[in-house]
């Protein structure tokens, strides 16, 4: 059954893992469709890792249900997946198309399948000159661009990805950027992991937001942002912004520029009767503003840890 034909590639339902007195997954569920970037979220240690690796059967669950590709993982789905994990599986004493090749045809590429294709990301990541190099010579981005091309050389159908732009400069993660959306393009789904939100925000259809094992966000970028909209103003003026009730922090982004963090019960409407009766301050431009997920990041990781 190609991708195309499932309304879904991943399904995760109420999963827990404990690890003796720890509990790494409390309780998270997701789906992933074909088509879509998938971004999983949260802070270290929050459960993203040991949720991957429950997905790829490397961890059984203690409790909840997982389906990949349309059912149990066979060893026939398993060749179906790429995956790039935190810490990297390469062979250090390997050349790198040596490397490739042989990662290729374990996930049931021919030899000369597997060569055909990795000269082709060779060439493509700017590392066709490293072809004969070992990978403990190469730099940290030739060795994030090599894991890369290891996890796709087999065009997946599900690509799981973790961390994949660490140690690249901006061209190089423009390179690897264009890669995953390609495969969204034809209808295959990726996972991906990533502490850089502004691409996470650029990337992905969806998010899910895990903290201490549990998913406490979920939904597309826009429905993110929006339901956070109404905590976020956006202020320009002049004069004195002063004290204003129910605003919980404000920071001046130019001159003329501020942004308002309000508490969860205060009211816009509030904020700007009291701008424009102090006298102090005139208003220019007065909206609501769209948070970046980075801001969403540090204020729900702030409120589950108060509520913890």
């Amino acid at each position: 059954m190609t991708p195309f034909m499932l309304t879904r590639l991943v399904a995760v339902q109420n999963l827990r893992k404990s690890f003796g007195p720890k509990l790494a997954v409390a309780d998270v569920s997701f789906e992933v469709r074909p088509g879509e970037v998938f971004g999983l979220l949260g802070p270290n240690g929050a459960g993203k890792t040991t949720t991957i690796r429950m997905i790829l059967d490397i961890f059984q669950p203690d409790a909840g249900t997982i389906e990949v590709l349309g059912g149990d993982l066979s060893p026939a789905r398993k060749d179906r997946i790429g995956y790039m994990p935190e810490e990297r599986g390469l062979y250090p004493n390997m050349r790198v198309l040596e490397c490739l090749v042989y990662l290729g045809t374990l996930k049931g590429l021919t030899r000369n399948q597997a060569r055909q294709a990795a000269e082709s990301y060779l060439e493509r990541l700017e590392l066709a000159d490293q072809r004969q190099a070992k990978i403990e010579t190469l730099s940290r981005g030739m060795t994030q661009k090599v894991q890369v091309i290891a996890a796709v050389l087999h065009n997946p159908d599900l690509l799981i990805i973790d961390e994949p732009f660490a140690n690249l400069d901006p061209i190089n993660t423009q390179l690897i950027r264009e890669i995953i959306l390609e495969l969204r393009t034809q209808g295959k789904a990726i996972i991906m992991t990533s502490h850089q939100l502004a691409l996470v925000e650029a990337m992905c259809d969806r998010i899910a937001m895990i903290h201490n094992g549990r998913v406490v966000l979920q939904g597309t970028v826009a429905e993110v942002r929006r339901q956070f909209a109404s905590n976020i103003l956006l202020l320009s003026g002049s004069g004195e912004v002063g004290f204003l009730p129910g605003v919980t922090q404000v920071e001046r982004r130019s001159p003329t520029e501020w942004q308002l963090t309000l508490a969860a019960e205060a009211s816009p409407q509030t904020v700007l009767h009291a701008l424009t009766a102090n006298g102090h301050f005139t208003v220019d431009r007065f909206e609501v503003g769209l948070p970046t997920l980075d801001e969403i990041f540090v204020q729900v990781v702030r409120n589950e840890g108060r509520d913890t």
